[in-house]
């Protein structure tokens, strides 16, 4: 009965968790993309502008207009290519989703960022509930793997093996499958997605589940890559689980 009413909490506090984040990523795109979308056409006219008179600037325009590219370019409107990229919205939903997932995880990468004073204080509450409850949340996907341990140390332990033997021994499997799972595997994958190179994909990987994540490499946000749709909500359950597993490296 116990064993059937943790499973059912089990089961609620990730759907409870998805639902939430999938709430939030809502949100956020609501608040976020007419503003988005209205600094991508200043943008777009600011380059028009340049274009038309680039010839006779002054020193001092063409300071100004260097200004405003980088602030364009900082906020994530790269003012390259033609008046489609008007179109595409870094906060369409699979990225409003990978935001939130940085957001309750405290990874933060700061590529991605409301602008809107909306956008801003609704960030705040949404970190506040959600911060606590990622932690529930990892806590929770923690003991189910450390009850996978268990299970594993009492099949060492049928099979004759010490007790230290058998901590050890565990604990060398999760990390190996770990590294192998969470930091090995994934890297490849960004080396054929994202076009980096295997070292970097390996930084990436451990940047983003250590949580420091600088946000000098982030997925999906290369200009020009065709990446595939499901691709960013991916990498965020990735990070979820990889979490996860930290969180039971430290349980071990």
């Amino acid at each position: 009965k116990a064993m059937c009413s943790s499973k059912l909490q089990t089961g609620l506090l990730v759907a409870g968790y998805f639902v939430y984040l999938l709430m939030g990523a809502a949100v956020f795109q609501a608040l976020e993309r007419t503003a988005e979308k209205q600094e991508k056409m200043a943008a777009a006219q600011m380059k028009e502008v340049f274009l038309q008179n680039f010839t006779h600037l002054t020193v001092a325009e063409m300071e100004q207009f260097m200004k405003n590219l980088t602030e364009a370019i900082q906020n994530g409107v790269y003012p390259i290519g033609n008046e489609s990229q008007i179109e595409d919205s870094n906060w369409d939903f699979s990225n409003s989703f990978f935001f939130a997932g940085t957001v309750v995880s405290t990874i933060g990468y700061g590529t991605l960022r409301p602008k809107t004073a909306g956008g801003q204080i609704f960030c705040v509450f949404f970190a506040l509930f959600g911060i606590p409850l990622n932690i529930v949340f990892l806590h929770r996907v923690g003991k189910m793997l450390s009850l996978l341990c268990k299970k594993l140390g009492k099949f060492l332990y049928k099979k004759g093996l010490r007790k230290k033997k058998i901590k050890f021994l565990t604990l060398l499997f999760f990390l190996a499958t770990g590294i192998l799972v969470f930091l090995c595997l994934p890297s490849l994958f960004f080396q054929r997605t994202e076009g980096w190179s295997y070292s970097e994909g390996i930084y990436f990987a451990f940047i983003t589940l250590s949580t420091i994540g600088f946000g000098d490499y982030v997925v999906g946000k290369r200009p020009g890559r065709n990446y595939f749709s499901y691709y960013r909500p991916l990498v965020a359950i990735w990070i979820l689980f990889g979490l996860a597993w930290i969180a039971l490296l430290f349980n071990l």
